[in-house]
């Protein structure tokens, strides 16, 4: 599928909380491209974490699956020859991204079923899991939500089974939080934005995505009863999290 350019907020517009609606889902590919530093590493290594931790006969899940992305990573790191009847369940409460996603799906080969579905995350059912991935999805959860997610998500997993947390955090020292969001912004002007689009982004994901430090994520999954949690990316204000049960 041909990627269309992002221009959503490249002329002044009266402000108006962020949705994933038809204009986000038409360009969320160069969105995300040129917004999230690492994103394309985040992906391919989620592709080798279903290499090591999924088994047959088990359910994995995107959770906020958007355009699918981590959801054909993860089919693609299946060895669908010796890890049999394996299923992928994506899940996003955003018609315009799931139907997107499913000219993705359709798009792409894939050994391993991809299946999706319409529904509000905080709603589904995590059963048989052996893997789970929260990509850039917790952020968008009221915080008060948060550990009763999480905590569906480790009872949905098998024992040793893999939780791919990737968000946005804020940092406790204000001087190093206003540094890191600086080189953020900085790092979107390089990608080809201008000063009022990331303006006008920022306002539009005020009060939308509400983000948390790093120890905070660190310690709610431990409390939860993740045995091993640790950051295995980073860059900048953008992190991606390992959890195994």
């Amino acid at each position: 599928m041909t990627t269309k350019t992002d221009n959503i907020f490249s002329s002044p517009q009266s402000p108006a909380p962020f949705k994933f609606d038809d204009s986000v889902a038409e360009v969320f590919p160069d969105m995300i491209k040129r917004s999230v530093p690492s994103y394309p590493e985040i992906i391919q290594n989620i592709a080798k974490f279903a290499a090591k931790f999924v088994q047959p006969n088990t359910h994995c899940y995107d959770l906020g699956c958007s355009l699918g992305a981590a959801s054909l990573a993860m089919s693609s790191g299946i060895d669908a020859m010796n890890t049999p009847s394996v299923k992928i369940i994506g899940v996003d409460n955003s018609q315009a991204m799931l139907e997107r996603c499913q000219h993705h799906v359709n798009a792409f080969k894939h050994q391993t079923e991809i299946e999706l579905k319409h529904s509000d995350i905080q709603n589904m059912l995590i059963d048989n899991a052996s893997m789970v991935v929260l990509n850039f999805t917790l952020q968008f959860i009221a915080k008060d939500d948060r550990q009763g997610l999480l905590q569906s998500i480790y009872d949905g997993l098998n024992p040793g089974g893999l939780l791919i947390l990737s968000e946005k955090i804020s940092f406790e020292d204000n001087k190093v939080d206003e540094l890191v969001i600086d080189l953020h912004h900085q790092f979107k002007k390089d990608n080809g934005y201008s000063d009022l689009e990331v303006s006008q982004k920022r306002n539009a994901l005020e009060n939308v995505l509400l983000p948390d430090s790093l120890k905070l994520h660190t310690k709610r999954l431990e409390s939860i009863g993740f045995t091993s949690v640790s950051c295995w990316l980073q860059h900048y204000n953008f992190v991606s999290l390992l959890a195994i049960k």
